[in-house]
């Protein structure tokens, strides 16, 4: 190197202050800075006059929390990326609604506005670094004054776009850069129709926004409700305090509670925690009025203190043969048995003249549907009778002397041989013996046609504001649950029918009546699916009708895994509560539009009391704190 050239930067990095022979360098004189020449500061001009001027924060972005981020290889469709300030990130929460106005066209922009939901974050980002970038890491774990500053990020999908004051599919996305405004709490609920006489709970990630559900709406209750969730996630409490809410308003609910939970709701709550969480709500604990209890006769009440306790019996001749034969679970060659001896019981009344006995029965007779009830006046005695005497023929037992429980048939012994005599009966007296105990089980039980209890009353079960509860906590016997539920289902659809038909002739509001079944898992499994064609076919009927006749059903159970997808298929309003099995969420997805991914992924993890609810009349669905349940549920400590 020349002597008299200075050594570079990086040779007086490597040879120090005094360079490499030891001896001080001179120091080196910076460049002068030169001066931008004055054609390019008038192109530059040019430029900037023939955009518009100078860019200037205009009025529409006074109020604005943050920006649209430009799209990446990543971006999806209907979602946008939102910068933030991080003062601003607190006025961001979850779920929050917002709006994005692009800027006017005058200015670059195409004048469009949307109408958006915070669907995931807020999350805080270093300003320029990447979060897990080294120096970063180093600074937060060792601290000190060297932490970058940062700003907010939310991903936000697009609800739809906002002409003139109404919501409709958007056809393009928000431009880059666009600002972002969070819609106050007031327009929050109105946007996302959450104003109802209906209050389930308050919108997680707000201070203290209620939603409401409308009970004047057929979107909502008459279009029927899913209650899914695992054991201790607060299914019951939202049952009750839905039922609370309904009756207030004048609608008619039944339960039917298989393990007795609900029998105690016209006390108010003594539970400490469900009265600590009212009084953070400013709620006020209060039992349920106008409930009653309804209970099978000759099985007991799991309250029987309450002040309105009625034991019902069911009618034999209101079931459908079909319905019968699956919920008793027969096999093939038991079932060819039954309904021979119901068609056998049947032509005997005819000839007895029990039924039809009058020529309007006659005409009746014509449009008697088997597939929805059974045959009128066939009592499960005279049913049983013919079973037997059945039995004993294909056993070749005396029939003579086969002892008889009802006095008609007794009486007519001779005709009734000669109709067994003529039906070709098939053989093995075993089958036939099977048959005849299934219905000997249903005997003992004295559930049907039991003089000392009448059949329910569906007028009164329907009366406005009233509360029934079918307490089937003593009953131990799916079958019997199954059979109870059957009846009394096809007993509320006729008189809903007549409500409705009242109310048209009168021309005032229809009558709003909602059925909650618990364990509905064990009423419509997938398995008993396969199993009661015939029965399900009736509750998906009544479920089609009653969508029109303001009939609702409440399907709540802890196993959603075992309704099947027809079932699923029914509901058009959800509340799931906490359910960790992935499989079953899954499965829930393809049933459950609407419910965006950050919310699916909460579901595993929320905690008891929290819901997702998604119904008709929303706009979308929300992560909900369900209100705490005012009155008392006996299986809570």
């Amino acid at each position: 190197m020349d002597e008299a050239s200075p050594l570079s930067e990086n040779d007086a990095r490597r040879d120090g202050p005094a360079g490499a022979t030891g001896q001080p360098r001179p120091a080196v004189a910076p460049a002068p800075v030169q001066s931008v020449p004055a054609e390019a500061l008038a192109n530059l001009e040019e430029e900037i006059a023939a955009a518009g001027g100078e860019w200037q924060e205009g009025p529409e972005f006074e109020g604005a929390v943050g920006r649209t981020l430009y799209d990446t290889p990543s971006s999806k469709d209907n979602t946008v990326t939102v910068l933030l300030p991080a003062d601003k990130i607190v006025q961001v929460p979850s779920q929050s609604l917002v709006r994005i106005k692009s800027r006017p066209k005058d200015k670059g922009g195409d004048g469009r506005q949307y109408l958006g939901a915070v669907v995931e974050g807020p999350f805080a980002e270093p300003d320029g670094l990447r979060a897990d970038a080294p120096i970063v890491v180093t600074t937060t774990v060792r601290g000190g004054m060297f932490l970058p500053k940062y700003h907010g990020r939310v991903q936000v999908s697009i609800l739809g776009e906002e002409v003139d004051g109404i919501l409709v599919p958007p056809r393009f996305r928000p431009l880059p850069n666009s600002p972002v405004f969070v819609l106050n709490q007031e327009e929050t609920a109105e946007k996302l129709h959450l104003l109802g006489d209906i209050t389930l709970g308050l919108a997680v990630g707000y201070d203290e926004m209620p939603v409401r559900l409308p009970t004047q709406s057929k979107l909502v209750f008459p279009r029927h409700f899913g209650i899914l969730g695992t054991t201790g996630g607060g299914k019951s409490t939202t049952v009750s305090t839905l039922v609370s809410q309904l009756q207030q308003n004048g609608t008619a609910v039944i339960i039917f509670d298989t393990e007795g939970e609900y029998t105690s709701m016209h006390q108010p709550t003594e539970d400490p925690a469900m009265l600590r969480a009212l009084q953070r709500r400013g709620l006020t604990p209060r039992g349920i009025p106008n409930t009653h209890i309804l209970h099978l006769v000759g099985r007991e009440t799991s309250t029987p203190q309450h002040p309105d306790v009625t034991p019902f019996s069911l009618r034999f001749e209101d079931l459908s043969p079909y319905a019968i034969s699956a919920i008793l679970d027969l096999t093939e060659a038991q079932d060819e048995r039954f309904m021979k001896a119901y068609d056998i019981a049947r032509q005997v009344l005819m000839n007895l003249k029990i039924y039809p006995a009058t020529d309007q029965e006659k005409e009746e007779l014509l449009e008697l549907d088997e597939m929805e009830r059974g045959y009128p006046r066939l009592t499960l005695d005279r049913l049983y009778d013919i079973v037997r005497l059945c039995a004993d023929t294909v056993a070749q037992e005396n029939v003579m002397e086969t002892r008889l429980r009802t006095r008609e048939f007794a009486q007519n012994r001779d005709l009734i041989l000669q109709r067994i005599r003529q039906a070709q009966l098939p053989g093995y007296p075993t089958s036939w013996r099977k048959v005849q105990g299934h219905l000997a089980r249903l005997l003992r039980l004295r559930i049907f046609d039991n003089p000392q209890a009448p059949a329910p009353n569906y007028a009164q079960m329907t009366q406005p504001g009233r509360v029934t509860i079918i307490d089937l906590s003593d009953t131990d016997s799916p079958q019997v649950n199954n059979l109870v539920i059957a009846q009394i289902l096809r007993g509320l659809h006729l008189q809903q029918d007549k409500n409705y038909q009242a109310s048209e002739r009168t021309g005032q509001p229809p009558q709003r009546t909602v059925i909650v079944i618990e364990e509905a898992h064990e009423f419509l499994s997938a398995h008993r699916r396969q199993q009661m064609p015939v029965l399900f076919e009736q509750v998906a009927r009544m479920a089609r009708r009653g969508r029109k006749r303001w009939l609702g059903l409440v399907f709540v159970t802890q196993l959603p895994q075992h309704l099947p997808d027809e079932v699923l298929g029914l509901i058009n309003n959800y509340i799931l509560h906490k359910i960790a099995d992935e499989n079953v969420i899954s499965r829930l997805k393809r049933s459950i539009g609407g419910i965006d991914e950050a919310l699916w992924a909460r579901l595993p993890n929320l905690v008891p009391g929290q819901a997702i609810v998604s119904a008709g009349s929303m706009a979308r669905p929300l992560l909900v704190a369900i209100d705490p349940a005012p009155c008392k549920l006996r299986m809570v400590a």
